[in-house]
């Protein structure tokens, strides 16, 4: 999925790349010029226009967020973003797959004993809810996530979400989560000249079902919304086909991403 000159990317359960977007498909090059696909429709790349002027750009990072079970050969972190430590979000094999020379990560502070030490040198960084981080192009808010009717991810844990800033468009990565009150304080980031973008777990269980994260995404009112946390431990493609059919029925855009 595009917008402009950044790619997201989902890695599957709650793991996403955003990514420069350097050199257009051969399909996103015939989109553009007209020419059909003679693949079918699913051949052709998302592209979505910029709703404004603002340049949409990570500055040239490449950001992750909890890749878990991720492939080989992958793109090197200039920044990477852990929700928290449970292991399949702060999974240190996965994170030295793509760790460089100055990589900085964000961590909660319950991951800090998990991640020693890597081959090359990086920068850590504990984080906890309500901050902001400035990398330049892109800016990071953090944000709370936790459970109201379940045990696995208590509040007074300080785990997180993270609000991904560049220019004109939002990506809110809401972690492991139920509907929580604050995710009021996101309705409004979405509007005529912004693109928001809510990547929601909608697996059951651990998180919301389909039913508790499309009312989640009523609440946040995000331009276009994403459903993670599902097709490995909980949760399946069913559940998200649904948690698209309910986001479409109040006028939410909702769409399923293919895994890399």
């Amino acid at each position: 999925m595009r917008f402009e000159d950044v790619e997201i990317k989902w890695l599957g359960h709650s793991g996403f790349l955003i990514a420069p977007n350097q050199v257009p498909s051969r399909s996103e090059r015939d989109l553009k010029e007209g020419v059909p696909s003679k693949e079918g429709k699913n051949s052709t790349p998302q592209v979505y226009p910029n709703k404004s002027s603002a340049n949409i750009s990570t500055g040239g990072k490449v950001i992750y967020i909890d890749p878990y079970n991720i492939k080989d050969g992958l793109e090197k972190a200039d920044l990477i973003l852990i929700t928290h430590s449970h292991y399949d979000h702060c999974s240190v094999a996965d994170i030295n797959k793509i760790v460089k020379e100055g990589t900085r990560i964000l961590i909660t502070a319950d991951c800090q004993s998990k991640i020693n030490k890597f081959d090359v040198q990086i920068k850590m960084e504990i984080a906890e809810p309500g901050q902001e981080f400035d990398f330049g192009d892109v800016k990071i808010s953090t944000l709370a996530s936790y459970n109201v009717d379940k045990s696995f991810h208590p509040k007074e844990e300080g785990w997180l979400g993270y609000l991904i800033k560049m220019n004109n468009l939002l990506i809110y990565h809401a972690g492991d989560t139920d509907k929580i009150p604050e995710m009021q304080k996101l309705t409004g980031y979405g509007g005529a000249e912004k693109n928001f973008i809510a990547l929601l777990p909608i697996g059951g269980r651990f998180t919301m079902t389909p039913e508790e994260a499309s009312e989640a995404a009523k609440l946040i009112k995000p331009s276009l919304t994403i459903p993670m946390h599902y097709g490995s431990m909980v949760g399946t493609d069913e559940d998200a086909q649904e948690f698209v059919r309910l986001c479409g029925e109040e006028g939410i855009k909702a769409e399923i991403l293919e895994k890399e």
